[in-house]
C-alpha cells in the first residue's frame, strides 16, 4: 500500500519561501512519477508542477521560474521549493503519485496548507 505524506507547509510573508516535502512509504519509489497540485478556497484543484521517473519536470505558467520540484529516491521523496511567494500562492498543496504505465494520479497525500500574507 502506498501512502503519501506531506510537511513544510505554513505562513510566510509574500516574497518568501518554502519547501514542502512529500514522503512516499512503499516501494519502488523511482518508478512512480509524481506531482504537486493546490487547491485554494472555492476554486477548482490545479497541477503546480510534476517530475518523472526519469526526472524530466512540468511547471504551470503560474509558477514557472519560481517552483521548483525535484526528487530524491533515496529518501523516497519529492520537494516543492517555492520562492517568491505571492498571495495567489495560498491554497492546500497536496503531493500524488502514479505508476508511469499509468495516465492518472492514484495515490494522493493528506494536503498541507500554504498561506502567503500579503
Amino acid at each position: 500500500q502506498v501512502q503519501l505524506v506531506e510537511s513544510g507547509g505554513g505562513l510566510v510573508q509574500a516574497g518568501g519561501s518554502l519547501r514542502l516535502s512529500c514522503a512516499l512509504s512503499g516501494r519502488s519509489f523511482s518508478s512512480y512519477s509524481m506531482g504537486w497540485f493546490r487547491q485554494a478556497p472555492g476554486k477548482e484543484r490545479e497541477l503546480v508542477a510534476t517530475i518523472s521517473s526519469a526526472g524530466s519536470t512540468y511547471y504551470a505558467d503560474s509558477v514557472k521560474g519560481r517552483f521548483t520540484i525535484s526528487r530524491d529516491n533515496a529518501k523516497k521523496t519529492v520537494y516543492l521549493q517555492m520562492n517568491s511567494l505571492k498571495s495567489e500562492d495560498t491554497a492546500v498543496y497536496s503531493c500524488a503519485a502514479r505508476r508511469s504505465s499509468l495516465l492518472f494520479y492514484n495515490y494522493w497525500g493528506q494536503g498541507t496548507q500554504v498561506t502567503v500574507s500579503s
